[in-house]
């Protein structure tokens, strides 16, 4: 083996443990977020959670910010691949539908992610690791959303009474939310009988989307 060969191998080998270091110390801050709240989590606890020193975190991220605003990115750009072909679907009104599944499958299936992306207090400057503003991701996915709500008032899909697209776009995110989010904080409760929430979201969407189009079907 040439040593050419041996430096290329130990270049890649080093580059794969920096990015499972990078990915370990993402999905601890992201859980220590949930848990202990954005503002109580230090880089030192999340360094602790890992076994690693905070010198080593600080490699990787500049500040908790840094991290904050790498964690924001990766999530909802992982909602997004999820919603992709959903963009595909010519009816507004049956993508609205589509995107309120993958939204809720997304989120059962991607417990931690969904609740640090929507369960959880934020509040931080929208500055990259380079110290640039940009455009949080979640804004887009909302954009998503309204725009294809939008396009269904404008082909007059909808009841003529309901011509504002942030108030339809706000009311079925809302709903869907509604049954994630007290799936998450109440299903352990011995008192409420909770059924799975892809199977109450899919009989919310029927019931919303029934209502609110022109010619129910």
């Amino acid at each position: 083996m040439t040593t050419s060969v041996i430096r290329t191998a130990s270049l890649a080998r080093r580059e794969r443990q920096k990015a499972e270091t990078r990915q370990a110390i993402l999905d601890a801050a992201r859980e220590l977020f949930v848990t202990e709240g954005v503002e109580a989590t230090t880089m030192r606890a999340i360094a602790a959670k890992i076994g690693y020193t905070p010198t080593a975190i600080y490699h990787h991220f500049r500040d908790k910010d840094a991290l904050i605003v790498e964690l924001c990115m990766a999530d909802f750009s992982a909602l997004g691949q999820a919603m992709y072909s959903i963009g595909r679907i010519e009816n507004p009104v049956e993508r609205l539908r589509a995107m309120g599944m993958a939204y809720t499958d997304f989120a059962m299936e991607n417990t931690s992610q969904y609740r640090f992306m929507f369960m959880t207090p934020l509040d931080h400057e929208r500055i990259d690791a380079h110290g640039n503003g940009f455009k949080r991701p979640d804004e887009d996915a909302y954009q998503f959303l309204y725009a294809t709500v939008q396009e269904g008032i404008a082909k007059g899909l909808y009841r003529p009474e309901l011509t504002d697209p942030v108030e339809l776009a706000q009311m079925f995110w809302g709903g869907i939310h509604g049954v994630i989010a007290l799936w998450y904080t109440h299903r352990q409760d011995p008192h409420i009988v909770l059924n799975d929430p892809r199977l109450t979201v899919r009989t919310m969407c029927d019931t919303l989307i029934r209502g609110a189009v022109r010619h129910p079907r």
